[in-house]
């Protein structure tokens, strides 16, 4: 549907699962509203991930409340193809008004008069407010230590599809979070030489005493703590849902077969330096894995729950030699490496929102998605309102604030004194008078 120039209560930038969500509340409460997709309603989920990948988040978890995963096990982890046919499916439920292949390429305030200018690659629209729903996965970040020449082909897990996509030869991976240690893991079973670069991380149970992490992350209220703990900023998250879901063993991996390697510092002439901190970055992993398995005992104890002891858990593998005696340098050639995976992460992109809803530094200001500029809202970022905010089912509920905002909004500017109120009438009586002419 060609969009020229037209006009609309709330723009919503992005279907993904944010901007599926906002249109849900949105349509709830009567709020007149369209959703813009550049490309596929949950095109990320497609095309911006790896062949194998699945859900972090059992089903029963990783989902809307209004509606469940049909014919998959609740306690299954949903593959990359299923999740976006999950939402394309919970959109056509309330007939999210969606249109896709239309991007959004600036958008800025009117001088003088309510509400955006919106431009886009199928016209102009005039939007009363605007909601990014475009998420924290907008661009692909890699490094400035890379090496820029070579024979060596370097990606970034947004451009990772599967091991035979890389060339003969062992692989560096840098960055240890979840999509860099399931990259890793893979390349590894499927014959290569797998070096790690692990940085800073959480390391949670995959599950523990027959529940898994995301219900004790939720019973001990840790999904709705509202701030970040100082110095946790740049710390990833290693888990999995691969092959039925596991606990990442970093010490594991390296029984496996991969060498494990510290926080990649610099490239120089085709050798690559680690920081010394590998131990350390996996003994505070093991911290962060003890506490959330003791943080459940007690409230197994706390509660009287009759759920299975597992002792086993708190086994830990015997450092290996990569880790008691690492890795200070690699030269790439002697080692054999003719690839590097970048699992380092996304920043994103606004560079299409020309308004005053921004830091010093280009993040949102904002409270709860409610920005600085009024009548811009962001919505699926991380820590939006709670460390859940960037989950499925996180997103759904900081999009219920949103819309009651909006609504909120839409109530006091449709405010009218007396002699408006009057004045209106009068039109009305005026306009019914005429017309019985006819």
């Amino acid at each position: 549907m060609t969009v020229e120039r037209t006009s609309i209560d709330t723009l919503v930038v992005g279907a993904g699962q944010a901007g599926i969500a906002m249109s849900e509340h949105l349509s709830k409460l009567g709020v007149p509203h369209l959703v813009l997709e550049r490309d596929r309603i949950a095109e990320r989920w497609r095309t911006g991930r790896w062949d194998s990948l699945v859900a972090n988040g059992p089903a029963w978890h990783d989902r809307f409340p209004g509606m469940e995963f049909d014919d998959l096990d609740p306690d299954a982890f949903a593959s990359k193809d299923r999740v976006a046919d999950y939402f394309e499916a919970y959109a056509r439920k309330f007939n999210a008004p969606i249109r896709t292949g239309v991007e959004v390429t600036k958008v800025v305030r009117n001088a003088g008069r309510p509400g955006f200018t919106v431009e886009t690659t199928e016209g102009v629209i005039e939007a009363n407010r605007v909601v990014v729903t475009t998420g924290p996965f907008q661009r692909p970040v890699i490094p400035p230590i890379a090496p820029k020449a070579g024979e060596l082909t370097q990606i970034h897990s947004a451009e990772y599809r599967n091991p035979e996509q890389l060339p003969e030869g062992a692989v560096l991976v840098v960055g240890a979070g979840s999509s860099g240690v399931q990259i890793a893991d893979e390349l590894q079973r499927a014959g290569k030489k797998v070096y790690l670069s692990v940085g800073p991380h959480d390391r949670p149970p995959r599950a523990y005493r027959s529940r898994d992490f995301c219900w004790w992350l939720g019973v001990l209220g840790e999904w709705d703590a509202e701030v970040m703990r100082p110095g946790r900023e740049h710390v990833t998250i290693a888990v999995s849902g691969a092959r039925g879901g596991h606990t990442v063993d970093f010490r594991r991996l390296a029984n496996q077969g991969m060498t494990l390697v510290g926080l990649t510092k610099s490239f120089n002439d085709g050798v690559v330096t680690f920081e010394p901190d590998l131990a350390d970055n996996l003994a505070r992993g093991d911290e962060n894995y003890l506490s959330l398995l003791n943080a459940a005992d007690a409230y197994i104890a706390r509660n009287g729950l009759d759920l299975p002891e597992e002792p086993e858990a708190r086994h830990m593998l015997p450092d290996p030699e990569c880790v008691t005696h690492p890795i200070p340098e690699l030269d790439l050639v002697e080692a054999g490496v003719t690839s590097i995976v970048w699992a380092t992460g996304y920043a994103v992109d606004y560079s299409w929102l020309h308004v005053n809803a921004f830091d010093a530094n280009g993040k949102p200001k904002h409270q709860r998605g409610v920005s600085s500029e009024p009548g811009v809202y962001f919505l699926g970022l991380p820590w939006l309102s709670r460390r859940g905010s960037a989950f499925i089912w996180g997103v759904w509920h900081d999009a219920r604030h949103i819309a009651d905002h909006i609504l909120t909004q839409r109530k006091y500017l449709s405010y009218r004194d007396a002699s408006e109120r009057q004045a209106e009438d009068g039109r009305e009586i005026y306009e019914a008078n005429f017309l019985s002419q006819y």
